[in-house]
């Protein structure tokens, strides 16, 4: 029997009306530079959506081929950017080439320490090398047969190699799918099948919390395992 005295709805109680202000110089640098202009925007998105991302995509990427339509909704499906054309790697590297921001750092790396009380390895990629990281690897993957459309599985360690890969993946076309390093050689097999994957991108090894993981090893059971099940 029910007690229809007691509350039908859950009371919130973490309202936060707090407003913690950036230092001056931060927000100089930002490239939303005030709450108030923050919600200009976030204003203009819900009032004219298609209007909104339109501007967004115009001044913010580079389109090989312009769209025709912004929004193509049929719930539960949405498609942006209807007949346009673009590439992420080139949108992320090609475009800074020619500007200061080139030379500026793309990424940063710290790895896991060897051995106790030991920093680990440190690497830092500028655009303009990152670049070309990229471009080196995505020419491996075409020499090995990958092209546009195909599967490409990522089994590798936090090293800039797994970011290398995802933008030279991008760079031709081929779809890539990351497999968590921590992964067992089953798993691995068990999405080379799913995916119908062409190639899978490995290291002989990687640090996993002061431990080796022999990821090598793995795919080749894996390989072994995906033989069997065909």
């Amino acid at each position: 029997m029910s007690d229809d005295s007691k509350p039908t709805a859950i009371t919130s109680v973490l309202h936060e009306a707090r407003v913690f202000q950036p230092p001056k110089e931060f927000s100089k640098r930002a490239h939303i530079k005030s709450l108030a202009q923050y919600r200009k925007l976030y204003n203009e998105s819900i009032k004219s959506p298609d209007r909104f991302w339109a501007k967004q995509a115009a001044n913010e990427l580079v389109w090989f081929k312009p769209w025709k339509k912004v929004l193509q909704w049929k719930e539960p499906f949405a498609k942006w950017f209807i007949g346009g054309r673009l590439n992420l790697s080139y949108n992320c590297l090609d475009k800074w080439l020619d500007t200061p921001t080139a030379n500026k750092a793309a990424l940063i790396w710290e790895g896991e320490p060897a051995t106790d009380g030991k920093p680990g390895e440190e690497r830092v990629l500028t655009y303009k090398q990152l670049h070309r990281e990229v471009c080196r690897f995505a020419n491996v993957l075409k020499r090995n047969g990958a092209r546009k459309g195909d599967r490409v599985l990522i089994y590798l360690p936090m090293v800039p190699e797994a970011a290398i890969a995802m933008l030279a993946c991008a760079r031709i076309g081929a779809v890539h799918s990351v497999v968590f390093g921590g992964f067992s050689a089953q798993s691995v097999a068990d999405r080379i099948c799913d995916s119908q994957a062409k190639l899978v991108i490995t290291a002989d090894g990687g640090f996993r919390r002061g431990s080796v993981v022999q990821l090598k090893k793995n795919v080749d059971e894996a390989l072994t395992l995906r033989d069997a099940q065909d």
